[in-house]
């Protein structure tokens, strides 16, 4: 059962945000699964933010945006969204608008 709802806020990484800024997203290469990463809190976002790849030279900032806006930008994109706790493990899966 979901415990996000479309209501809730959630704290996901953006690359470049000064200047074409967009979503962080990342691929899990043996499951053949893009997602986008997206923490509960901006303190588990931040220490996630060092877990995961990122691109050399690129400029990277946390940020809260509302479910629903995730969701959208996620199903436009061809991602899913999980929600992660600070060590990476995911807590929800949460599927893109459709």
């Amino acid at each position: 059962m979901p415990t996000i709802a479309d209501t809730d806020w959630l704290y996901v990484v953006v690359q470049n945000p000064d200047t074409d800024s967009q979503i962080m997203g990342q691929l899990d290469a043996a499951n053949d699964i893009r997602f986008i990463p997206a923490f509960t809190t901006k303190d588990d976002a931040q220490q996630g933010l060092l877990q995961l790849p990122t691109a050399r030279g690129a400029k990277y900032e946390v940020q809260a945006l509302i479910v629903e806006d995730l969701k959208r930008y996620a199903s436009e994109k061809g991602f899913v969204l999980f929600v992660l706790d600070a060590e990476g493990r995911i807590l929800e899966q949460i599927a893109a608008a459709g």
